[in-house]
């Protein structure tokens, strides 16, 4: 298990998304950012928008999602 912050996958605050693997952390933060918006929460809605707008642009998609499961991969063991 290992944790990454909703700042650490772009996002603008520290919320901790805890998984077994970088995609269960990414389905985690695509959760709350749709969750904050909803609230009326406007500082997510910038990384919410970009959240979206990567499913768009495959290849940048990629690099932004191999990014993070590197930095997952880097993270210690909890």
């Amino acid at each position: 298990m290992k944790t990454m912050t909703c700042r650490q996958l772009g996002g603008p605050c520290d919320a901790p998304h805890r998984g077994d693997s970088a995609d269960e952390v990414i389905k985690a933060q695509d959760k709350h950012l749709r969750e904050a918006v909803k609230a009326g929460d406007a500082s997510h809605q910038e990384a919410r928008d970009a959240m979206k707008a990567r499913w768009r642009r495959p290849k940048k998609s990629m690099d932004w999602y191999l990014g993070a499961k590197r930095a997952f991969a880097e993270l210690p063991d909890e």
